[in-house]
């Protein structure tokens, strides 16, 4: 498993990963239910991340935390905003009222040319990256890895309860960090279950951005081999049964061989994966059962 994880961070592309990881404190602001912290993080060595960290008040830490992954929707305006004031595509209350009234922290970054972080377009920062040995969506991933291992310092933070948790890209982003770094102990995604093999056979590559391609990834790797490195951790994977973003077909074949994979493991009941009512949205019905499922696993 350590070997295969590797080979994939090196096809993902190098990482100027900061040699001192730094947080500053911005402000913070004492909402609703919970404390609500910005911060700008030193992450790597060319940019600072801003991001987010909200806890509920009154509870005992240190506290199960999630890493909440925003999603794309070409939205470059919004990134970890999303966090506080959701999106037409997501259920009400917003993620973080959701997730810290469960009784969990969460934090949340902005990922490379989103809000904070705009100034150049996404294919510019592609093939900026791709000039210099490297991937974005690998450079998005090691920007979340980093942020991993800020939080597990943080006094607050329980590292021996993490998730992992997002839609759409954000919902990529999970199983993707889950699957290299085995600090995550829960993955929830939704609108994510995208079996690239599928996605090509369909004709359905453009229906995803640029950004989440890698050179060569076919060749070393399949879908299944990557979300298995999840394997036997805890797993939800939520996608409607109309979302085009993720055809049909590949989502019932990632379903049917993991459940294979993870009885292998005698873990039968740590995957669950499920094919709804709905598009490439978060439904009722999915906000129900991500909330049960960190409830009961986190």
């Amino acid at each position: 498993m350590r070997e295969i994880r590797q080979k994939l961070i090196e096809l993902l592309g190098e990482y100027p990963k900061s040699k001192k990881i730094t947080a500053q404190l911005i402000k913070t602001e004492k909402r609703k239910n919970y404390i609500l912290e910005s911060l700008i993080l030193q992450l790597n060595e060319e940019e600072s991340v801003p991001a987010y960290f909200a806890k509920p008040i009154n509870q005992t830490e240190p506290l199960a935390t999630v890493i909440f992954n925003h999603s794309h929707g070409g939205n470059f305006d919004q990134g970890k905003e999303e966090l506080l004031e959701s999106s037409s595509y997501l259920q009400s209350p917003p993620f973080v009222e959701a997730i810290t009234d469960l009784g969990f922290a969460v934090g949340s970054i902005d990922m490379w040319g989103f809000n904070e972080r705009k100034g150049k377009l996404e294919s510019e920062l592609v093939k900026e990256m791709l000039l210099e040995g490297r991937t974005l969506w690998g450079m998005r991933i090691f920007d979340n890895m980093s942020f991993l291992d800020y939080l597990v310092k943080r006094p607050d933070v329980d590292k021996s309860r993490l998730a992992t948790f997002g839609m759409s890209m954000g919902g990529l982003m999970s199983w993707w960090l889950a699957a290299l770094d085995e600090r995550i102990k829960v993955t929830v995604d939704i609108a994510a279950q995208v079996h690239i093999e599928t996605l090509k056979q369909k004709r359905g590559l453009d229906h995803h951005g640029y950004y989440y391609y890698v050179p060569g990834f076919l060749k070393q790797f399949s879908t299944l081999s990557v979300q298995s490195l999840i394997a036997p951790r805890y797993r939800l994977s939520l996608t409607g049964k109309d979302d085009g973003m993720c055809p049909l077909e590949g989502a019932i074949l990632l379903e049917e061989q993991l459940g294979t994979i993870y009885e292998s493991y005698h873990a039968k009941d740590h995957w669950e994966g499920r094919i709804l009512t709905g598009g490439h949205q978060e439904t009722k019905e999915m906000r129900k059962r991500w909330e049960n499922f960190l409830q009961k696993y986190l």
